[in-house]
């Protein structure tokens, strides 16, 4: 069965599916719904959850847009829509590694509309 959250970031709501066999993806499952302030870097939103996990074997330092990663260093679960602060042309680079644990559905784009400490809640969406 897919799982699927719901990202609500201000007055932008998104879902995303996460990754099957993935232990990041059952922890952060696991650990809905969360609640938080957004925290922005370049074009990654960024946020502390209740989640403690290393680097999984697929951990990455090159990521695509409308990633989610988790961020072992942080923790933190991350939503990347385009180019952070390190970033080079073509390559989205996150702070360090994190494990991809799932893709948002549709455009990444729209998290660009959402302000840095507004409020942020993931929840699963129940079939």
């Amino acid at each position: 069965m897919e799982r699927k959250i719901r990202i609500i970031a201000g007055t932008v709501t998104a879902e995303a599916a996460l990754k099957a066999d993935s232990p990041t993806a059952d922890a952060v499952w696991n650990a809905l719904p969360l609640t938080a302030m957004v925290n922005l870097w370049g074009d990654e939103i960024y946020f502390t959850v209740p989640v403690s996990l290393g680097p999984d074997l697929h951990a990455r330092e090159i990521v695509e847009r409308g990633d989610l990663g988790y961020w072992p260093d942080g923790p933190a679960f991350c939503i990347f829509f385009g180019p952070t602060p390190i970033s080079s042309a073509g390559v989205i680079r996150p702070a360090g590694a994190v494990n991809i644990f799932g893709r948002i559905i549709g455009s990444p784009e729209v998290f660009k509309q959402v302000a840095s400490r507004a409020p942020i809640r993931v929840e699963k969406v129940e079939a």
